[in-house]
């Protein structure tokens, strides 16, 4: 029986749910998610091991035409995840029509050599009725090797999806061990982790100025124990991340601290503070430190 491998790289504008969909394979939680865009910073990489295949699919950021160095180092960490893979999954949000930030993607697809599958994503929330004309406006920009609609919230059409990869990834050996989900250092996937719960639970009050440091990450024999600086741009972002009287500090902690302990399966011991940086995402050397730009 011949062994299938290759590198996938999962790109779109913010928000049509690449992270989502990669965790959905995957089972686990690699990638953070978040209602609210711009919520992955970074390309993280996620196993998928089967009996006869390998995939490793690259979740990268979203990609949009909005100006600012944090977003221009975005876009570059997502396009530059696309010339050296063996597929490109274009995940686009099946409720909406073609918006300029899908023909920007588009644009840059068009010296790709690689195989690009379009995902119609979030079926579950369209009409089928309005899947065929956007079917075909989309096939009208970009000559695509499959469509592919899927649900990454239910699941549904994403047996077929990893099917159709299955079919178009070459013959290769196993890139990473059966038991490796992600090739991504654990402390940094527990910083994504904080970060996302400063997002859902600090809702509409904070902007995407929040950068997570993890300054301690010591193994004990049962136990992690964690020390992480949650970096804010303004006096007032600082207030509102701690909270009264401690309280939205000690809920995202919490919160982080059980999905962590449930991605490493051990006791995790998370501890928090917040700094204020003033205007690092404005900060060529502030974005370095946090680990923004290369």
């Amino acid at each position: 029986m011949s062994f299938k491998s290759g590198f996938i790289a999962i790109i779109g504008r913010p928000n049509t749910g690449k992270s989502t969909l990669l965790n959905k394979v995957l089972g686990e939680k690699v990638a953070i998610v978040s209602a609210r865009p711009q919520t992955t910073r970074n390309a993280i990489r996620g196993v998928h091991n089967m009996d006869d295949a390998q995939m490793v699919f690259i979740d990268t950021p979203g990609i949009h035409r909005l100006t600012g160095l944090l977003n221009e180092f975005m876009i570059r960490e997502a396009l530059n995840a696309v010339p050296d893979v063996d597929c490109v999954l274009l995940v686009v949000d099946s409720s909406r029509r073609p918006s300029g930030d899908e023909r920007l993607i588009i644009e840059n697809l068009q010296s790709v050599k690689s195989p690009v599958v379009l995902v119609l994503n979030k079926i579950d929330a369209a009409s089928k009725e309005s899947l065929l004309p956007l079917i075909r406006e989309y096939s009208k920009l970009f000559k695509f090797t499959e469509t592919v609609p899927v649900s990454a919230l239910t699941g549904e059409g994403l047996p077929n999806l990893i099917a159709i990869l299955k079919g178009i990834l070459p013959e290769g050996p196993s890139y990473f061990p059966d038991d490796i989900l992600t090739d991504e250092l654990e402390r940094t996937i527990a910083g994504e982790i904080i970060r996302e719960k400063v997002f859902r639970l600090t809702k509409q009050e904070i902007p995407y100025s929040v950068a997570v440091e993890i300054e301690e990450f010591v193994e004990k024999k049962k136990l992690i124990s964690i020390k992480a600086a949650i970096n804010v741009e303004r006096d007032s972002q600082k207030g509102i991340v701690i909270g009264k009287r401690g309280v939205m500090l000690k809920k995202i902690g919490t919160s982080a601290r059980e999905d962590i302990e449930k991605l490493l399966n051990t006791k995790v011991y998370l501890e928090l503070f917040v700094k204020v940086t003033k205007d690092w995402t404005k900060n060529k050397r502030a974005l370095k430190e946090f680990g923004y730009t290369h």
